[in-house]
């Protein structure tokens, strides 16, 4: 079974290109004009072992919202185009990653509803120049249209980027586990509903 898929998004303040292989090696190919958000998705290719190339231009010269947005729109539809109709995953997945000081907790159901929980404090508002409100921005727009519920959790870091990097490491690895094929679900989906 393929699970790839290919979405672009076309704004007035976006141009947004976006393919993914949830079994791909973990590579990844981000130019997003954003160099810090490229470093976070590149931990979620890599640490979920999904190959990520997202193609973006978008008004940064006002700032950088709408463009960090329309990513987590545009790679929540990917996904959820790769997942199909979900026959055969794990469903759920949870990670634990420390970095340092730093320990964050995501935990992911592919539920077909979308859900964010958001618990994050960073300890400054700005990573070198991005803007770390923008991070609950982009898992919102990514839970919005991947249809998934998503819990995150920092629960301690002294370290902005350190917290970033524990976050989406930790999205990575979850992610990997919920889409992993389970062999004993092979055809069925992972619901008493019978749909996801």
């Amino acid at each position: 079974m393929v699970r790839t898929a290919e979405v672009e998004r076309q704004t007035l303040e976006t141009q947004i290109r976006v393919s993914i292989d949830l079994d791909g090696q973990g590579s990844s190919r981000l130019q997003t004009g954003l160099p810090f958000l490229d470093h976070m998705l590149d931990q979620v290719a890599r640490h979920g072992l999904i190959d990520l190339d997202i193609q973006a231009a978008g008004d940064l010269q006002i700032d950088a919202h709408h463009t960090v947005e329309d990513i987590g729109i545009t790679l929540g539809q990917a996904l959820s185009r790769a997942l199909g109709t979900k026959h055969g995953v794990r469903r759920y997945g949870h990670a634990y990653v420390p970095l340092d000081e730093a320990l964050s907790r995501v935990v992911v159901d592919l539920s077909g509803r979308p859900g964010l929980t958001f618990n994050v404090s960073f300890t400054r508002a700005m990573i070198g120049g991005f803007d770390v409100d923008l991070f609950r921005e982009f898992f919102q727009g990514l839970v919005n249209h991947a249809a998934i519920t998503l819990h995150i959790d920092n629960l301690r870091g002294d370290n902005a980027h350190h917290q970033a990097e524990t976050i989406f490491k930790a999205f990575g690895r979850a992610l990997r586990m919920a889409v992993e094929p389970d062999p004993r679900m092979t055809g069925m989906t992972p619901s008493t509903k019978g749909s996801l």
